[in-house]
């Protein structure tokens, strides 16, 4: 198929930022062109997405980011997945009645990480101030933006459950009674106040750094946990299990946390070496998988072809297959993760892709962990049904189920940043009075079942499925990349990444390829679902492509055009020139730069 791209590619030398919606990318270029860094960029970027993407990430939330500092010449990881929190325990879970955790309301909720890492990679890695960087979403928060039509659906799917069981929410999204009409103005008028709040109280110290703890004392040390822990006392809300519950959440847990810098996992591949979050959240897979791919000559596969597809499809099948049986907090357990990443062991795994569709689920047996692999699949077995409900960025796919919003940014100087938040969107759980925003669902990662790796523990991170990327080209910082979508983000940054590697493709060609994905595993949000065999692509293959896929056995799914994966990309090469792109699906992601 020949490259076909919907928009150019954007170059330039000052900077780029690539995000999942125009304003947010427009806001962080904003800040480049004010003096800012990759890093004060990303982080104004993100809190505008709060406001102009609330039913895919919210104060609430979560975020990993990876992150390459010119100064510190290094690339990290901020790690601000919050964990769970003291009273999360199985037994706790199970004398309500669960046998899991449900996918909304207040049961579900961790640590509220996002707020504590943002405000971290401010302090540490950026320049600006607590004002700089939230002024743009305090605007768009007190005056209103054009709100996008699926928020717009979203908020009336969610009305009647609103107006019965979640009060505050119908109160926050439908203030006048009815749903918001699509690109119609909508403000959050409350939530502003609490950035201005925010910012207040960081202005009443002196300096910067000051002025940034004082902020993240506010959030976690002060009002906004009182508001929470005055809310979470008294709050019993309905949830997807069907019964109403109290959150376990505390203002405790919230004081005793804060978010982290670690070091990345990296995997070589041939010139490039690609960095990712360790083995606390589903990243390591794409790891896995190009062990796997490095066996097979994917240059001389045509990059839309069935033979790549169902190659890539294969490989992945088998990486999320240990996902679910060793993947969990290192923290918390041992994970074999140089085991799963050795050439012995993919030479080993490799044999098991053939030119027919496996319809099984064939984790892999590592010595030392039989006891760990038997108990993972005798619960698979038990618990996991068929009808996959996946975290969903696709048109096609409900409206009330959360997601996920990615930014890459790149400056003039090579800082860069590669960071996936989500979590804490509109309809996960009530919106908390007085600050204006509600909390995540994270903790529906976790199995009641002990044992495990991703067994609920207080105080151990659910294993997120949030996984940005950075890669280096023979040792210099020079992608970054990264989409929404759940159990895909692997997969569809997968097929980008190796379009882009082996075929040539430019960062806007290689995004606008095709895409596909499997939900042949257990999904990672609840009720856990799978459908064995399972492959969901884009009707642009082609029919004959489809024909293909059909033959080689894969149990197809073929969506509309132009309806699968949300990626954006940032690239700097060696002589400085700069690149970035965005999906043209579902119109919203937009790159930026000059």
């Amino acid at each position: 198929m020949p490259a076909f791209t919907t928009r150019p590619e954007i170059l330039g030398t000052f900077g780029v930022v690539a995000s999942t919606h125009w304003i947010a990318s427009a806001v962080g270029m904003s800040i480049l062109e004010k003096g800012g860094n990759a890093f004060d960029a990303a982080v104004a970027t993100a809190f505008v997405l709060q406001i102009v993407e609330p039913h895919l990430v919210g104060p609430g939330g979560d975020m990993p980011a990876l992150v390459y500092s010119k100064k510190k010449d290094k690339v990290e990881v901020i790690c601000a997945q919050g964990p769970a929190p003291a009273g999360a325990t199985i037994e706790h879970y199970k004398a309500d009645g669960l046998s899991m955790i449900p996918g909304d309301g207040l049961l579900a909720t961790v640590i509220p990480g996002s707020f504590d890492g943002w405000m971290l990679m401010l302090r540490d890695y950026g320049t600006m101030s607590v004002r700089d960087v939230l002024e743009p979403a305090i605007y768009y928060a007190e005056q209103g933006h054009p709100v996008l039509p699926r928020v717009a659906a979203t908020i009336a799917g969610m009305a009647e459950f609103f107006e019965k069981e979640w009060p505050t929410s119908f109160a926050t999204w439908l203030p006048g009674g009815s749903a918001p009409a699509p690109h119609s103005n909508v403000k959050n008028p409350v939530l502003a106040e609490t950035w201005k709040r925010i910012v207040a109280e960081a202005e009443a110290k002196k300096g910067r750094e000051a002025g940034i703890d004082a902020a993240r004392d506010a959030f976690y040390r002060g009002f906004v946990a009182e508001a929470i822990q005055a809310y979470l006392d008294k709050a019993e809300v309905m949830d997807a299990s069907g019964s109403r519950h109290k959150g376990v959440l505390s203002a405790d847990d919230m004081a005793g946390w804060s978010a982290t810098i670690e070091e990345p996992l990296t995997y070589d591949y041939h010139d490039w070496t690609v960095a990712k979050v360790g083995p606390w959240g589903q990243a390591p897979v794409l790891l896995q998988c190009l062990s796997l791919l490095k066996g097979f000559d994917i240059g001389a596969m045509d990059s839309a072809g069935a033979d790549f597809v169902h190659t890539v499809a294969e490989a992945m099948k088998l990486a999320f297959a240990d996902r679910d049986v060793y993947y969990g907090d290192p923290n918390f357990s041992d994970v074999p993760i140089e085991y799963l990443l050795s050439d012995a062991y993919a030479d080993q795994r490799r044999k098991l892709i053939t030119d027919r569709a496996s319809l099984d689920l064939r984790p892999g047996k590592v010595p030392g962990f039989e006891k760990q692999f038997d108990l993972t699949m005798k619960l698979l077995d038990a618990d996991s049904q068929t009808g996959a409900v996946y975290e969903p960025t696709m048109a096609h796919l409900s409206e009330k189920r959360g997601d996920t919003v990615h930014i890459d940014v790149i400056d003039r100087e090579g800082n860069m940043v590669s960071v996936t938040p989500s979590g804490g969107w509109l309809q996960s759980s009530p919106t908390i009075p007085g600050l204006g925003f509600c909390l995540n669902t994270r903790a529906q990662m976790f199995w009641l079942t002990p044992g495990l790796p991703t067994s609920l523990e207080p105080g151990k991170r659910p294993r997120t499925t949030l996984t940005p990327s950075l890669g280096l080209y023979q040792g210099r910082p020079t992608l970054a990349f990264g989409t929404p979508g759940g159990d895909q983000q692997e997969q569809w940054q997968l097929s980008f990444f190796l379009r882009h590697v082996h075929h040539g493709l430019n960062l806007q060609e290689a995004i606008d390829m095709p895409l596909f994905h499997t939900a042949h595993f257990p999904a990672s949000f609840y009720p856990r679902t799978r459908e064995p065999g399972s492959l969901i692509a884009e009707a642009n293959f082609g029919e004959p492509v489809l024909d293909a896929l059909k033959v080689k056995g894969h149990r197809l799914t073929v969506s509309d055009p132009w309806t699968i994966g949300r990626l954006t990309a940032a690239r700097r090469d060696a002589d400085g020139l700069l690149r970035a792109a965005a999906t043209p699906r579902l119109m919203q992601a937009y790159a930026v730069g000059r």
